[in-house]
Formats: C-alpha cells, sequence, structure tokens
C-alpha cells in the first residue's frame, strides 16, 4: 500500500512539473481565475445603460418635447432625431436599439382625454437592452404624459403596498452573482481541459510509453492525474475567492470557503475523471477542443447555474441529475450565496461522490484498454 501511495505521489507531481512548462495552460489558469472573473462580475450591467435611441417626432409640440428630454444618460444616449426612412436604415445597421415614433396630434389627443398611442420599434437582436428597455420606456412615457396633463408628479396610489425584502443579495447586486457562479463553471471548465491535456500531451510526447514499462499500474497512474490537476485548480479557486471575490470586487461569501472547497473536491474527482475518459476518445488536442465544447456547454447551460432547473422541460431535469455540474452548482449557491452548513448541502454531496466514483471507474476500464492498445 505504502508503495502504490509513493507512486500515485511521485507521478502526481511529475504531472505538475510537466504542467509548470507548459506557459499557455499556466496563461490559461491565471487568465480564468482572474480577469474571467472580474469582467463576469463587472461586465453585466445593472440596469439599462447607455442604450442608442432615436425619435420620429410626428408631433413637434410641447408633451413630445417632454418625451424626447426624458432619455438622458446614463440609461439612454443622447436621442437622435431622424426620419422614417433614416430610422429603418439605423436600426438595419444596428445603430439604434430604439426607434420612438410620436405620432400626430399626441399631445391634442391627450389632452383630449382620447387614446394615444406611441409606437416603439425595438432592436430584439441586443436581448438584455431590448427586454428592459422596452418596460422601462413604457413606464417613463405613462409618467410624463400623466404629469403633463395633471400638471405635477404624484405617485399613483395603489390598494396593497407590496414591501420586498431581497434575501441573501439586498441591493440586487448582479456582480455577486456573475463572480460566483464564474469560479463555479471554471472550476469545471480547467478541471477537465488539464487533466485530458496532460493525458494527450504523454501521448503526442511519447512519455506514455516510458510508464508503461515503468512497475506502474493504470489505477496509479490515473490517480496522480486526478490528485494533481485537481489540487491546481482547488488552489486556484480559493486564491480567486479570496483576493478576486472578496479582495477586488467586496463581495461577501456567506458560507463555509471550507466546505464549499471539500464540496469543489468532490467535483474534481468526477470532472478530472471526465476529462481523462474524453483524453481516451480524441487522438489530438484539437480533437479533444471540440469534444471539449459538445460536452462543457450542456453541462453549464442546463446545471442550473444561468437557468433555474424548475423552468427546463421535465425529461432535461431528470436527465441532468447524472450531471457532477448540477449537483455542484446546487451546493456552491447554498453555501456561497445563502450560507448553508453540511445539514443542507448533504445531499449534493453524496450525489458527487456517487457519480465521481462511477465516471472513475468507467475512466479507468476505457483508459486500461487504451494503454493495453498501444503496449
Amino acid at each position: 500500500m505504502r508503495r502504490h501511495l509513493a507512486n500515485i505521489y511521485r507521478l502526481g507531481v511529475k504531472e505538475l512539473w510537466s504542467l509548470a512548462r507548459d506557459p499557455m495552460l499556466l496563461i490559461l489558469i491565471v487568465f480564468s481565475f482572474t480577469a474571467m472573473i472580474y469582467s463576469s462580475a463587472t461586465s453585466r450591467p445593472e440596469s439599462l445603460h447607455m442604450a442608442p435611441i432615436a425619435v420620429i417626432d410626428n408631433d413637434v409640440s410641447p408633451l413630445s418635447q417632454r418625451l424626447i428630454q426624458a432619455f438622458f444618460p446614463p440609461h439612454f444616449l443622447a436621442p437622435v432625431m431622424v426620419t422614417p426612412a433614416q430610422a429603418d436604415r439605423g436600426m438595419d445597421a444596428g445603430n439604434y436599439t430604439f426607434v420612438l415614433n410620436i405620432p400626430p396630434n399626441l399631445q391634442r389627443d391627450v389632452l383630449a382625454g382620447r387614446a394615444a398611442q406611441v409606437q416603439l420599434n425595438v432592436d430584439a437582436t441586443r436581448m438584455s437592452q431590448a427586454f428592459t428597455g422596452s418596460s422601462y420606456i413604457q413606464q417613463m412615457i405613462n409618467d410624463e404624459a400623466t404629469e403633463f396633463v395633471n400638471r405635477y408628479r404624484a405617485p399613483t396610489e395603489l390598494p396593497v403596498d407590496l414591501a420586498v425584502r431581497a434575501r441573501f443579495n439586498p441591493n440586487l447586486t448582479q456582480a455577486w452573482f456573475g463572480s460566483l457562479m464564474e469560479i463555479i463553471n471554471n472550476v469545471t471548465m480547467l478541471s477537465i481541459i488539464l487533466t485530458g491535456a496532460a493525458l494527450i500531451r504523454e501521448r503526442e510526447h511519447g512519455t506514455i510509453e516510458h510508464l508503461l514499462v515503468m512497475p506502474v499500474t493504470p489505477t496509479e497512474i490515473m490517480l496522480a492525474k486526478v490528485w494533481s490537476m485537481g489540487l491546481v485548480v482547488l488552489v486556484a479557486a480559493a486564491l480567486s475567492l479570496t483576493f478576486i471575490v472578496r479582495g477586488a470586487l467586496h463581495v461577501p461569501i456567506e458560507g463555509s470557503v471550507a466546505l464549499f472547497l471539500t464540496g469543489a473536491a468532490l467535483h474534481l474527482f468526477a470532472t478530472t475523471s471526465m476529462g481523462i475518459f474524453m483524453a481516451t476518445l480524441a487522438r489530438s488536442m484539437p480533437q479533444f477542443g471540440m469534444l471539449l465544447v459538445l460536452v462543457l456547454l450542456p453541462l453549464q447551460m442546463l446545471s442550473g447555474g444561468s437557468t433555474p432547473r424548475e423552468s427546463m422541460p421535465e425529461f432535461v431535469q431528470h436527465i441532468m441529475l447524472a450531471a457532477p455540474t448540477t449537483h455542484f452548482v446546487e451546493l456552491g449557491q447554498a453555501i456561497l450565496f445563502r450560507g448553508a452548513g453540511i445539514s443542507v448541502v448533504w445531499q449534493p454531496f453524496l450525489w458527487l461522490a456517487v457519480i465521481g466514483t462511477v465516471l472513475f471507474v468507467f475512466s479507468l476500464a476505457r483508459f486500461r484498454k487504451t494503454l493495453s492498445q498501444m503496449a
């Protein structure tokens, strides 16, 4: 037993030295847990920001001027006055997200109490601005028209006052969500890439044949890759949580970082095994990269990190229970966002242990078959 552990340790140290001599992978690790985390948190606008808008003013009245002057930075760029033809060309070229078409006699109809319509054309390909801005503009026009008619702005009296209490993120700061979810996603991505690249690198350099003549077993070789690459990702995630998330972004971590890293270690056991399995299927790094795209995108998009699993089709929810990312996202959000303890997240921990064991067994069987074909 001691000899097996010594072999696993020495082979793992060899993997760490091989990684240290690969500058591209080192740059990828540093970039993924620094710049990607920071940009993912800060590039998400908290509200409508500098949206380009054009206005077709067919009324040219005090009311229409009031509506036009309501659009100003930082929510909107200064409105551009255009003709209908210019508006069409501008939207076709992607110059405007919104085009507000003010009809003739708008002020006369509003003052007379008749129904009036203002047309809003939206470039729906700019989804983040389109959906937020449409409701925003509608509210602005209603408020300005009401104030113009009443000569003063008064709050609408509602029969029921809804008191909103936002838990776990009182100010609804999107940077909190973006940074932590990016760490969770990058743990999955880097663990698969590093273990797969380690095996393919040995096969391309011919060093895998050297291992075959040494007194080591396939299990020892695979365990060495799992613990070494998993340790690199785990340390990088811990440093990113400390210096980028807490330090640079000032995001509060509600729960135990140690408990989260324990769950991440179980997740890494599964994803590193998955990376080795994928590397045995691919013959080169380009093939591995294409296979990674096919596997990684569904894992991240359907795991519940971007969209709640309850909103997905039922059969997708059942299928994704077999994916380690589903349970890692669940425990990660519970611990980091809501401060959950082991009594709350023990089920995801158990699922990750089971899934990781199954993936390791399948990957080991495939790895042994690959080595036997090379011998």
